[in-house]
């Protein structure tokens, strides 16, 4: 028995790519991005999905020339196709995708935006500023799809995803995970023109939430640099030059003529020469260097691994509880909600809302005669 559903996947496109181009004598930006690596499981409510690799290289290419909307546009709370002409209303911002292309076992594609029409909807404009900001922008890749079930216990997913059919790839600003309406999934579907409730299963690519992590990680470190960076050159420089006997202390001014320096003063002296100058050698320096570097730097290694316990701790705490909600809401069992991503929880977190599953809409598989949603050849509805 198959069933159809809607995938949103998202992901995190690679804004530091971003280029700029005239195409036709108009300004447009261009946005790398990424979707559906070969042979992925992802997790959603109906348990582990397998993509495969076949399947994908059937149907990527379906995503050439298909619009890039703000979110996932939705009527009413319901899911529609964003090429359906209340959807192209709701969602469009003079974006769409191109140059669809699989490297090294993933899709690839590029956003197009066009400035002059961004320029013309709020939403536009803050894609725009997000852009320009240069943090993560989220994508989300709608499409449908059938769901084989997989009856071998031993198995590690519990669906296979076929017949996938291509709506969208989104872009995702102030979304936490795959967008979904709280209320009811769907596109209004089918070809009699009768609607149809098909389910929405929201994943996330978990390697591209890691990538978001490391990117604020890697803010957050050379924030502290920077901050640190002229109190900490100031530290090693004192340390360094009181190493080598060169501190720029004020010392006092000697004004003892060299006939009046006595026998005890002389042997003093010589023997703050002699250790200055075995200081000097070149194992002794080189010792003296790297006790001081290690003193200086101290402090900062210190305050940004009290940082990272601190996030850590904080992350742990937040994990735990959607845990306890997924739980609860019986998405998944104990044991692999406590083995699933903190950032997939979070894209779970509004399925523990009880709420009612909507009817679904796609533009895509239209008929000439009935202007409704048309399943992939061979597949029906049991």
């Amino acid at each position: 028995m198959t069933k159809t559903i809607r995938v949103n996947v998202t992901s995190v496109a690679n804004a530091k790519a971003v280029r700029k181009e005239k195409r036709n004598g108009r300004d447009v930006i261009i946005v790398p991005s990424a979707t559906l690596p070969d042979d992925i499981v992802m997790n959603g409510s109906l348990g582990p999905i397998l993509y495969p690799a076949d399947e994908i290289k059937k149907s990527f290419k379906g995503l050439e020339r298909t619009p890039a909307p703000l979110g996932h546009p939705t009527i009413n709370g319901k899911f529609v196709s964003a090429s359906d002409p209340e959807g192209i209303n709701i969602g469009h911002i003079g974006a769409w995708n191109e140059n669809v292309r699989q490297e090294g076992g993933r899709v690839l594609l590029d956003k197009v935006i066009d400035v002059e029409v961004a320029n013309r909807s709020a939403g536009g404009k803050a894609v725009l500023a997000a852009i320009e900001a240069g943090g993560p922008i989220h994508t989300s890749t709608g499409l449908l799809c059938t769901l084989e079930a997989v009856n071998d216990a031993s198995s590690k997913h519990k669906h296979v995803a076929r017949s996938m059919i291509f709506d969208h790839d989104a872009i995702l600003l102030n979304e936490q995970g795959a967008a979904s309406p709280e209320k009811g999934v769907g596109m209004l579907v089918n070809s009699s023109g009768q609607e149809e409730e098909i389910e929405v299963v929201n994943s996330t690519l978990v390697e591209e939430a890691d990538r978001e992590i490391d990117w604020a990680g890697t803010r957050l470190v050379e924030a502290l640099r920077r901050r640190e960076s002229i109190g900490t050159w100031d530290r090693i420089k004192a340390a360094l030059l009181e190493a080598v006997g060169l501190s720029e202390r004020a010392t006092p001014t000697n004004t003892m003529k060299d006939d009046d320096m006595d026998q005890v003063q002389f042997d003093a002296l010589s023997k703050k020469v002699d250790a200055l100058s075995e200081a000097m050698k070149p194992d002794a320096l080189a010792t003296a260097i790297g006790n001081a570097i290690t003193t200086a730097i101290r402090p900062l290694v210190d305050a940004n691994a009290t940082a990272v316990a601190n996030a850590k701790a904080t992350e742990d705490a937040e994990h735990a509880g959607l845990v306890e909600k997924v739980v609860k809401a019986n998405l998944l069992d104990e044991a692999t909600a406590k083995a699933t991503p903190l950032n997939t929880l979070r894209a779970l977190a509004p399925k523990t809302v009880p709420g009612k599953a909507a009817p679904l809409n796609a533009a895509v598989g239209k008929t000439a005669e009935g202007g409704g949603f048309k399943l992939p050849a061979g597949d029906k509805k049991e």
